[in-house]
């Protein structure tokens, strides 16, 4: 297995946009995507968070709105949403449009 790493992608404007491990393929021709992922809003609070597993989002993921608030969360397994997931609305209430 290929040591991780970790990539910080910014905003143009400054502030971090991502934060996420990283591995280098078994060919090593592309970085995969493995372990912690997060993403931030421009105020740099907390977008969303969750992991990745060979470059597809897999576990436990939560969406954030701007201020803190939770959006989402759910389960992904190989890249895909699995199961039930639950959103709420800035305020903290239930969003019960999906």
């Amino acid at each position: 297995m290929s040591d991780l790493q970790i990539a910080e992608i910014p905003f143009e404007e400054g502030g971090i946009r991502y934060r996420y491990a990283r591995k280098m393929s078994a060919d090593g021709s592309r970085w995969i995507r493995e372990g912690l992922f997060q993403a931030f809003h421009p105020n740099g609070t907390l977008a969303s968070e969750g992991t990745y597993r060979e470059g597809l989002e897999d576990g436990a993921w939560r969406d954030f709105h701007e201020n803190g608030q939770l959006a989402a969360e759910g389960v992904y397994r190989g890249g895909k949403e699995a199961g039930l997931w639950q959103y709420w609305n800035a305020d903290g209430s239930v969003d019960a449009s999906r």
